[in-house]
């Protein structure tokens, strides 16, 4: 059973006393099939890697398709991880979602390319006209290494540029967007100042282009927040992200528009609320096989001081800055 907390600190100032952030209507099915992952990022929320074997099961993606086959009102399906590639339905579940006209997002870390048999996402993401979102946390090749890993960033530029060799981010093609977050413990940059500097670099280095960069600030939960704690930054980030609260991000908030699935078929308002194991309140349809539009059509969103993540400076979603 959901329990409701008192309204936290983050409710107070977003909603009021009784927290009443609400949602609006859902037009997004955002579902997390698992944390396997061929990486272990420092920042990551997930708390993904190539060691977890959680991994969503077939009664789960077929329920997922099923509320996306009857309910037209979910115009998008965004797939995510861990690497969603490494589930053995990712593709089927790329291909029935563009069967049924929907958008299909799909959130892809580049290296994942060069495991064994995934060679050719480049040309599978290109035959379905799936919208790619990759993570690269920095233009230069220090800042990326230092996050994710010795040699992330040299195999990034190499999906990368297999993406482009599909068509994707040039002018009138496949639609090809970058992901950044700080390397370390402050806010995002200005999201259009680091996309022209992102972009200006890509291209001139490396002959990459790409269409949009989304700045998403590292959430305090999970693997970043043990981070945090253990370089003693961890009250002094969440001071930060608190100080800097913006209320013009309110409306742009992804729980607000959204549904996340989690791989065991648990229902929430967003991605990082799973990761906390903050379930939709009480009363909500709590797993994929209850989903029920209508209800969750207004439904109160849980929050926590986790929130202040999304809404510090320009805010955060995952299409990046709000304000």
């Amino acid at each position: 059973m959901t329990t409701i907390l008192p309204a936290s600190r983050f409710a107070r100032r977003a909603g009021g006393a009784e927290g009443d952030l609400r949602a609006a209507r859902p037009t997004t099915l955002q579902v997390n099939v698992g944390k396997r992952c061929n990486q272990a990022c420092r920042h990551c929320h997930v708390d993904a890697s190539p060691t977890r074997t959680e991994v969503m099961p077939d009664e789960v993606v077929e329920a997922c398709l099923d509320v996306l086959a009857r309910t037209p009102e979910l115009d998008t399906l965004d797939i995510t991880g861990g690497a969603p590639e490494l589930h053995p339905r990712f593709r089927e579940m790329v291909a029935r979602g563009r069967a049924l006209g929907r958008k299909v997002m799909v959130r892809h870390n580049l290296t994942v390319q060069f495991e064994p048999g995934l060679a050719d996402l480049p040309g599978f993401f290109a035959s379905h006209r799936v919208e790619v979102v990759c993570s690269l946390p920095h233009y230069t090749e220090e800042a990326t290494d230092r996050q994710r890993g010795r040699g992330v960033f040299a195999r990034s530029i190499e999906g990368l540029r297999a993406l482009n060799a599909e068509g994707y981010g040039r002018e009138g093609g496949l639609v090809l967007n970058l992901v950044a977050n700080p390397v370390g413990a402050f806010l995002p940059p200005a999201q259009g100042d680091l996309e022209r500097d992102t972009r200006e670099w890509l291209r001139v280095h490396h002959g990459v282009v790409f269409d949009r960069l989304f700045t998403i600030t590292n959430m305090p939960i999970a693997r970043f927040a043990l981070w945090l704690q253990r370089a003693g930054n961890y009250d002094a980030y969440m001071a930060r992200l608190e100080a800097a609260f913006n209320p013009a991000t309110l409306p742009g908030l992804m729980c607000r528009s959204l549904v996340s699935v989690g791989f065991d078929g648990r229902l929430y308002d967003c991605d990082f609320n799973q990761m906390l194991e903050l379930g939709l309140e009480e009363g909500q349809p709590a797993r994929i096989q209850d989903f029920d539009l209508g209800r969750l059509r207004g439904r109160r969103v849980r929050t926590g001081e986790h929130c202040f993540g999304c809404t510090a400076g320009a805010g955060s979603s995952c299409g990046g800055a709000l304000a």
